[in-house]
């Protein structure tokens, strides 16, 4: 079936769905119209009390027998066919490649889930919609993503939560190109994994923002994350290979704000953790340091270059090192 065809197809069970839903009124509603539901109860449960004659006394019986029927029975078991059919109609427009449309059927699917009280059921729905709009409406994804944070974290389960503000950080790195928007939803994300004791979770969220606020010249935020993911790593025989490369990039923003503060840093860094100082990262810090001092743009270049000949520099330290380098008198553009 070619992509017209899959469409014609969703399309179809969207209108089932629709006549589902609006099957699902109760009789009651069709016998007394557009009357208020609560109009309608006071005086359907009041006439015995009043005294009032009452000729729809059968009916009476019969809707207190409906109020009392299970959830998934009449009206409810309507809905809840409903739902399957907006979801069996979302996964045929995504197998068509129409995002927006699978997006939009994910979320009647959803808004149907929560009038059951059907909470995870929504949260899912919400989560598949956001991932169906990420590839046609970015800004759509975070709204439903965000749908579905707001009942995880209702039902306590902030752990999911968490993972879901990550998607939305991931979305305003790449799609929207707003950092600081994606700091917060990192930030947000690590909040709720420490709350959850996932601290590695957490860490890893963290390192993002410090990455970022580094790149946006907040460095004294940055160096705060790095010094402290640095010294819960030195202490952990899995992760503290690692302490090394967090004190680095501290010692380096320190060094963005101050020369004297880099130098200071590194000799802290020492003191803390010893192994620090036989590293690679610590060794090129003091060569970068004394090459600054003497202002000698030769030897600060000569430097990076040893280093990248084994570590091969990515694009935040590049970055971080260039920024250093421009503070040197004479300067040049390229470090290697």
């Amino acid at each position: 079936m070619d992509n017209s065809g899959k469409e014609a197809e969703a399309m179809a069970l969207l209108a089932e769905a629709e006549r589902k839903v609006k099957n699902s009124q109760s009789f009651f509603s069709g016998l007394f119209g557009q009357q208020p539901a609560d109009q309608m109860l006071t005086q359907f449960l009041l006439e015995p009390l009043l005294g009032t004659s009452n000729p729809w006394e059968p009916w009476r019986l019969a809707f207190l027998r409906q109020r009392l029927r299970p959830r998934s029975s009449g009206g409810s078991s309507k809905i809840e066919e409903a739902c399957e059919i907006y979801a069996r109609a979302a996964n045929m427009f995504k197998m068509a490649k129409n995002w927006s449309a699978a997006g939009n059927a994910f979320c009647q699917a959803a808004q149907l889930h929560l009038q059951l009280q059907s909470k995870h059921d929504a949260a899912t729905c919400f989560v598949d919609a956001g991932n169906a709009f990420k590839k046609a409406d970015p800004q759509e994804a975070i709204n439903c993503l965000m749908r579905a944070i707001e009942i995880y974290t209702d039902m306590g389960r902030f752990t999911i939560a968490a993972k879901h503000h990550i998607s939305i950080a991931e979305i305003y790195e790449t799609e929207l190109v707003d950092i600081e928007k994606a700091i917060a939803h990192y930030e947000q994300s690590a909040d709720y994994y420490k709350g959850e004791e996932s601290n590695s979770s957490a860490n890893k969220c963290l390192l993002k923002v410090a990455g970022y606020a580094a790149q946006l010249e907040q460095y004294q935020k940055a160096i705060d994350i790095y010094e402290q993911v640095g010294t819960n790593a030195m202490d952990s025989p899995l992760l503290k290979y690692s302490a090394k490369d967090y004190f680095f990039k501290a010692a380096l923003c320190h060094f963005c704000i101050d020369m004297l503060n880099a130098k200071l840093a590194v000799q802290k860094y020492e003191e803390l953790f010893p192994a620090f100082s036989d590293s690679r990262e610590c060794k090129l810090m003091k060569k970068l340091l004394d090459a600054h001092e003497e202002q000698n743009v030769d030897s600060y270049t000569e430097a990076v270059k040893e280093y990248d000949a084994i570590s091969r520099l990515d694009q935040w330290l590049t970055t971080m090192l260039l920024r250093i380098k421009k503070t040197i008198q004479g300067d040049e553009e390229d470090l290697r």
